[in-house]
């Protein structure tokens, strides 16, 4: 049984709420004491919903001095000198801002608020010079230096995305907001900005050269996310409940878990890390769900994608430098560090000869949500439609009736609407891609991702079937190389039946014609 009064932190960031709730939490307060003593000034980028925010207020608990937070936690033996500190706590992601006047706002806000504390000269109208003088006043009326904590910086900007004019002045006016910082490091104790995405072009990274990006470094990796060990230590019991509701052993249990919302990355050698997220939603919920993927759909993303004529198929593996995840965001000819930032690819290898990292999706989850997500902007379908589609042909297939299959099939693709951006093979082979893409929700699929595989093999109980399909060609043609490659050789051992399909796609009717099956 879960303890009394024990809860999962589900919507609380509030490291304080969280610790007078008795709720789960993962102890963190080691990397934090450490990342308190390194260092002075830091920048830190994680995904959403990935712990920026309790991370930014644990710090601002224990610059505060509030040892009582910290029983039983590392901090507790680390720390023997609790200081009290002035904070100032900015968080920009406390409402959206379609206009500049909703940044306006927020910083007047913030400003006032400090200034109820420490006082103001009329002197003092900018925000600039606001924050100069709380800084200042600060310092003088407590004898000690001040800690600013700076959370979700880039939300303005992302939020801006779509409008270069409207992101333009909000990115002077955060800009005027943090000028002040640097000249000042003479009365910061500690400085600690997150967000999602590192705006290189912004000039509060040149500005601010004293900042230390810890966002790839090996020894703060697993400052925000759960690592396995933590997992299998810490979450152990919720683990056993979660087995014992879904009707799994506890093996079955951690590897389903692994599937789903492990894989992160974020270094050349960092350890492997749940999202949390979603992890403790699975908890409290008993099930296994979307959990983090449908708290957003990555409308913006999509967008980039398809702008860009970017390969989606090439998601499953692609390579990239360690220059390209410091990419300015605010211009973005290449949609892979917008990826790797927002939490849709992560590392999976890093190659150190040629300095290069393997990116790729980090779980299952991501993968599917994306996957669903970008259906839609394909073949114009909802993804309800989309999903009934995919269902269909797979219980077609599982009653080992391909031809209905693939009639169902050819009636999907010839609702597709006929307008001009979606007439070239390279668009029908993605729609294939994510078709099966998606199957793997629900049965085990193979997509091709490398010469010498099938376009797509699904994997049922008692059969396996492999697929080729040709462009403007012979279904015999695409059998032939089922043959000659000898595509099904790898699922020979598996003792079940193999089903050869050859189909060929008619770029005139927009829709597959013939197709052969080979049993």
């Amino acid at each position: 049984m879960e303890p009394i009064g024990m809860r999962f932190p589900i919507g609380i960031q509030n490291f304080e709420e969280l610790r007078d709730r008795n709720c789960v939490y993962i102890d963190k307060t080691e990397l934090i004491y450490r990342l308190a003593h390194v260092g002075k000034s830091y920048f830190l980028s994680r995904p959403r919903r990935f712990g920026k925010s309790l991370l930014v207020s644990t710090l601002e608990a224990y610059f505060q001095g509030k040892k009582e937070l910290f029983g039983g936690l590392a901090m507790e033996r680390l720390e023997a000198d609790w200081t009290a500190y002035p904070v100032l706590h900015v968080d920009f992601s406390l409402t959206k801002y379609t206009e500049l006047s909703d940044l306006t706002g927020q910083l007047n806000l913030f400003l006032r608020r400090w200034e109820k504390l420490y006082g103001r000269d009329e002197a003092e109208t900018t925000v600039a010079e606001r924050l100069q003088g709380i800084i200042l006043r600060a310092h003088a009326q407590t004898g000690r230096q001040v800690v600013v904590l700076i959370d979700e910086y880039d939300a303005p900007l992302l939020d801006s995305n779509s409008d270069s004019l409207l992101q333009q002045q909000l990115r002077n006016e955060v800009r005027k907001f943090f000028s002040p910082l640097k000249g000042l490091g003479q009365h910061l104790r500690f400085l600690f900005i997150t967000g999602i995405s590192k705006f290189s072009q912004l000039s509060i990274f040149s500005e601010l050269n004293n900042l230390q990006n810890i966002s790839m470094l090996d020894e703060f990796s697993a400052i925000c996310g759960i690592t396995e060990e933590e997992l299998l230590t810490q979450l152990k019991p919720d683990i056993e409940q979660l087995a014992e509701k879904n009707g799994e052993t506890y093996d079955e249990a951690c590897a389903h878990l692994k599937h789903r919302y492990d894989g992160y990355h974020f270094s050349k050698n960092c350890t492997d890390i749940y999202n949390p997220f979603s992890l403790l939603n699975a908890f409290s919920a008993r099930e296994y769900k979307n959990f983090w993927f449908s708290t957003g759909t990555p409308t913006f993303l999509i967008d980039i994608l398809r702008r860009t004529d970017f390969d989606v198929r090439s998601l499953d593996g692609l390579t990239a430098t360690e220059e390209q995840f410091d990419a300015p965001t605010e211009q973005i000819t290449n949609p892979i560090p917008v990826l790797y930032q927002s939490g849709y690819l992560t590392i999976k290898e890093y190659d150190p000869v040629f300095r290069q990292y393997k990116l790729a999706y980090p779980n299952g989850e991501v993968r599917y949500g994306l996957t669903e997500s970008l259906l839609p902007a394909y073949v114009h379908r909802s993804p309800i439609d989309n999903t009934f589609y995919i269902v269909s042909f797979l219980r077609d297939l599982m009653e080992g009736d391909i031809e209905s299959c693939l009639e169902r099939t050819k009636a999907f693709f010839a609702s597709i609407p006929n307008d001009l951006e979606n007439k070239t093979e390279k668009h029908y082979q993605t729609i294939f891609y994510l078709l099966f893409r998606l199957m793997g929700q629900y049965v085990d699929t193979e997509v091709k991702s490398a010469v010498g595989r099938a376009d797509a093999v699904v994997k049922l109980q008692d059969a396996v079937y492999v697929f080729e399909f040709k462009f403007d060609g012979t279904p015999e043609e695409a059998l032939e190389q089922i043959e000659s490659k000898q595509y099904g050789l790898p699922y020979q051992s598996d003792g079940k039946r193999i089903v050869k399909v050859g189909v060929n796609f008619d770029s005139g009717t927009r829709t597959i014609g013939e197709w052969r099956i080979k049993c």
